[in-house]
């Protein structure tokens, strides 16, 4: 799709998407990836990544560190964010939320050294992994592998000499020695960005209500898609080679269908999954349609979903759950906080709307206690700049800890303001490429300033925390309007450019 920029190379010297580069056109030209760079320079980048935390699944970090090089070398200067921002439209990034990748830049450009901070005897990377894996909910590690591109994804680990399949379009499955051969056997064809605007599915509850809220079908948008390998015989790899994929891939199926095609074939088989594939078939977060009193109690409707009541119920009982059957993609209570934190930001949402009408509207504050413990209160100012205060117990460590709760914020503004599906009235999505899913660029990130304390409990998830806070603290600052995404901006001036 030449959208991600997570395939990003040098070719003499410039940034190029390597996916949607002809072959021709390279003939003669010197290509460079991040392990063609001078020693020198991997280093200085991947100890500013760690420094800063801007690296977390590391899908997509080899891509742009390429671009920033490319940036680098035209003497761009360290404090030249919107030059920065320029070149980072070309990528996305669902992890980090931007801010961390920025300061990784000024730190290499300014000559900072990294290495202290990012391999110093202070940092237990350790405890920087455990860290990672509590937030993002399945096993993660931190090292300079990772922001290098070497965290043992799927398609990186698969043997040279194993077929490839692809979905068939009809429930089956297509094999073949190549992806482009298997492709055209499929008679595959890309899909493109829809015409027409996001909508909410479900009506609104009838009551009298302080607060009203509808969402619509949202995509976890993770970059790797799911892809597995297997021997005959053998047990198949995880898709989840380093990161959750915000719950998107625990109910993928690629690993199964894997071990039964190498039996089948008598040969390792690559399966490999098309965004337009994981679109079309992967579960999205159930949209809902809310009314709550000011009391506290309500109503939430919401696309049935297995087990989404009892996640609600579990931190809302006071909400009566309503669920309805809508024509549409599937949904799981997996995805990140699916029903619990929408039950948490109108709850967070009506005591900002409540505080904010004792101090004259100024305060746009939301506070979030999670099922885990952890505590996130956020701000926004008036200047659309966003403070969060998180407590989660034991730190473990800091650096990982402010990325993921940056890295929350991100991803609920883009929920609030943006991020959305087009599906038809027949259940069709129209959606097929993941810049069309409204996750926010790197320009449209306001500055996130983080606190956090230490505290003598056991660590837990602090991030989830704050998505819900700030979700429900953007909301605020908007003036709670009825319909997600609001397609403004933060404080709900300018519209949102995608």
């Amino acid at each position: 799709q030449g959208q991600c920029g997570c395939c990003t190379v040098l070719v003499d010297g410039a940034p190029r998407v390597a996916c949607v580069t002809p072959v021709r056109r390279i003939a003669g030209r010197v290509i460079t990836t991040v392990d063609g760079f001078a020693e020198e320079d991997r280093e200085r980048w991947s100890d500013a990544l760690l420094a800063t935390g801007g690296s977390q699944c590391g899908f997509c970090t080899p891509g742009i560190v390429c671009r920033l090089e490319g940036l680098r070398s035209k003497n761009t200067a360290a404090d030249d964010l919107d030059a920065v921002d320029r070149a980072l439209a070309a990528h996305l990034c669902r992890c980090t939320g931007w801010q961390t990748i920025r300061e990784a830049w000024s730190m290499v450009v300014s000559g900072s050294s990294a290495v202290e901070h990012a391999r110093g005897e202070n940092r237990n990377f350790d405890d920087a992994s455990r860290r990672a894996t509590i937030e993002g909910r399945s096993t993660q590690q931190v090292s300079a592998e990772v922001v290098l591109g070497r965290a043992g994804f799927s398609e990186d680990t698969a043997p040279s000499d194993a077929l490839v399949a692809i979905p068939n379009g009809e429930g089956g499955w297509v094999v073949a020695g190549s992806l482009p051969e298997a492709r055209a056997l499929a008679g595959k064809v890309q899909g493109r960005h829809g015409t027409t605007s996001p909508e909410p599915p479900l009506a609104l509850p009838e009551g009298d209500w302080e607060l009203t809220l509808r969402t619509g079908w949202v995509e976890p948008a993770y970059l790797e898609t799911d892809a597995s390998w297997c021997e005959p015989g053998g047990e198949p790899f995880t898709s989840l080679a380093n990161g959750g994929a915000f719950g998107g891939k625990l109910t993928t199926d690629v690993g199964r269908v894997a071990r039964e095609l190498a039996y089948e074939h008598r040969q390792a088989v690559r399966v490999v999954l098309s965004r337009e594939d994981v679109v079309r078939t992967g579960p999205k977060r159930p949209p809902v349609a809310a009314g709550i009193r000011s009391d506290g109690s309500g109503v939430i409707r919401v696309v049935r979903t297995d087990g989404i009541a009892e996640a609600i119920a579990r931190v809302a009982p006071q909400l009566v759950v309503e669920e309805v059957d809508v024509v549409g993609p599937p949904t799981s209570v997996d995805i990140r906080g699916a029903g619990v934190v929408e039950a948490q930001l109108l709850l967070a949402a009506l005591d900002a709307k409540k505080n904010a009408q004792a101090i004259d509207g100024e305060a746009h504050v939301a506070s979030v206690t999670s099922e885990d413990g952890a505590v996130a209160t956020v701000a926004i100012g008036l200047d659309g700049g966003i403070r969060v205060d998180l407590r989660c117990g034991r730190l473990l460590d800091a650096i990982v800890l402010r990325s993921y709760a940056i890295g929350a914020v991100h991803m609920a503004l883009g929920w609030v303001t943006s991020e959305g599906l087009s599906v038809g009235e027949d259940g069709t999505i129209s959606d097929l490429t993941i810049r069309s899913f409204g996750v926010l660029r790197s320009a449209d990130m306001p500055h996130v300033e983080v606190t956090l304390h230490e505290e003598d409990g056991e660590p837990v998830n602090g991030s989830d925390a704050v998505f819900a806070a700030t979700a429900a603290a953007v909301w605020s600052a908007q003036g709670w309007p009825t319909d997600w995404p609001t397609g403004r901006s933060v404080l709900g001036g300018e519209p949102v450019t995608q």
